[in-house]
């Protein structure tokens, strides 16, 4: 017997799409876009600071280690999605397709990584390993984070598993090469 042809690969953009399409819906419900829109501000950089500060008050010189590390990952990753986005330029989903609403405008034009994701991974993975008891807060934290970018319509979801992905390799980079870079930061 004849194999049959072999189907068509996925259509991975209509996939994506239709996620983005399905859970930016969801902000019609105003609680929803509440929630989402501040998760997403907070990710904009104030959780992050407002980490960094307490880890201080709390821990001392332990605590700016700790925030050196993730001030350091951050500049990192912040040069490595800038690069990623000026090379790629792939249209964020409210632009591509006009069923798709941007509930909050976007900090840039271009939507492939999530920043926010890609810095909320690398965030969350440098200051669990050096305090693992915060993570019951900034596991979920970073989840709701990269969640709110494909809500808002300003993510597909391909673009926040890519920097899931990339935030969690520069993390592990920078904890395995961290305390010589913290140490050179830090003199």
């Amino acid at each position: 017997m004849p194999l049959p042809p072999p189907s068509p690969p996925p259509d991975w953009t209509a996939r994506d799409a239709g996620w983005c399409l399905r859970t930016n819906r969801w902000c019609e419900r105003g609680a929803v876009f509440a929630l989402f829109a501040c998760i997403s501000r907070l990710g904009d950089g104030v959780f992050w600071y407002l980490l960094m500060a307490a880890l201080i008050v709390a821990d001392g010189w332990n605590g700016v280690h700790a925030s050196v590390h993730m001030a350091a990952t951050g500049v990192v990753a912040l040069t490595l999605y800038r690069t990623l986005k000026r090379h790629t330029r792939r249209p964020r989903p409210f632009a591509a397709d006009a069923r798709i609403r941007a509930w909050v405008a976007p900090l840039d034009e271009y939507s492939f990584p999530s920043g926010h994701t890609l810095h909320a991974v690398a965030f969350s993975s440098v200051a669990v390993w050096h305090y693992p008891v915060l993570a019951w807060l900034l596991v979920p934290f970073a989840s709701a984070v990269a969640a709110s970018r494909v809500v808002l319509g300003l993510h597909y979801p391909s673009d926040v598993l890519a920097a899931l992905a990339i935030g969690a390799v520069l993390a592990l980079l920078s904890i395995v090469g961290g305390p010589a870079l913290v140490v050179l930061i830090s003199g």
